[in-house]
């Protein structure tokens, strides 16, 4: 091949000269390209597709909807149904059957299990484990790291010695009312219920119900108090009667329950 120049072949050089034949003909020969620039260069050549954010319309049985995003490293199951504008993030898996409704977020490694439900506006931060068959109600935030159980008595074996199957137990879910808050690291053990606007502050191990506004931390968790729909604290104001240092809403406390007074 000497003397032929081929594309991508870079200069060819002539057996019998010290020069090299090039598209631009015949000359000394070309420096080979640093290591930096040919780094540069394998950098704009190379596909951008890790790391984007493209709309889900290959990936769920639904209409095709661009206000959906899914980065390419997610696992989303094609069967899995996600509402308008929401987001799957870098290393999410969202099983089969699950449902999300509109606007919610599934951040980086995040769990949703088989069946599981999201109502709208939910947040579902990094590293969570949603476990089937939890269902999540409107505007529900879930923390980093925070797992909601579905074995309430779990073994890897049965009585006698053989491996559980899927067959040999039968999954519980963990509840979650409206706008209610799991704290970061918070394990809910199923089949708990924690009701509307709750908080479970981080690090909390639920193993009972939790009710509406309540307030709770610690292992096992317990209430320490009460908190609004903005998430802060209510001041007491006594005869049973609170209110929310943002908002000013009052609520009313009664046989250890809490309700938002109305106008």
């Amino acid at each position: 091949m000497n003397g032929v120049w081929m594309p991508g072949a870079g200069p060819a050089r002539d057996a019998t000269s010290k020069y090299c034949v090039t598209p631009a003909g015949i000359g000394p020969p070309a420096r080979a390209p640093r290591l930096r620039d040919r780094k540069r260069l394998a950098a704009r050549l190379r596909p951008r597709k890790r790391g984007c954010v493209f709309p889900l319309e290959e990936r769920v049985n639904s209409a095709a909807d661009t206000s959906v995003r899914i980065v390419d490293s997610a696992d989303v199951s094609p069967r899995a149904r996600i509402g308008r504008g929401s987001s799957i993030w870098h290393l999410a898996q969202v099983r089969e059957d699950a449902v999300l409704g509109e606007n919610c977020i599934v951040g980086r490694g995040a769990y949703i299990g088989t069946g599981v439900t999201l109502g709208d506006n939910c947040k579902v931060q990094n590293y969570a484990l949603v476990y089937e068959p939890a269902r999540l109600a409107d505007g529900v935030f879930i923390g980093p790291a925070v797992v909601l159980t579905n074995d309430t008595y779990p073994r890897a074996i049965n009585p006698d010695g053989s491996i559980k199957s899927a067959h040999d137990w039968e999954p519980v879910g963990v509840t979650i009312e409206q706008g209610a808050s799991i704290g970061a690291r918070a394990t809910c053990v199923a089949p708990v219920t924690i009701g509307a606007w709750a908080t479970v502050a981080a690090g909390a191990v639920v193993v009972k119900d939790v009710p509406a506004h309540a307030l709770v931390a610690g292992v096992p968790a317990r209430r320490l108090g009460w908190v609004g729909r903005a998430g802060v604290p209510l001041a007491p104001e006594g005869d049973g009667i609170w209110t929310c240092p943002e908002t000013g809403a009052r609520y009313i406390e009664t046989d250890d329950t809490l309700t938002e007074e109305t106008a």
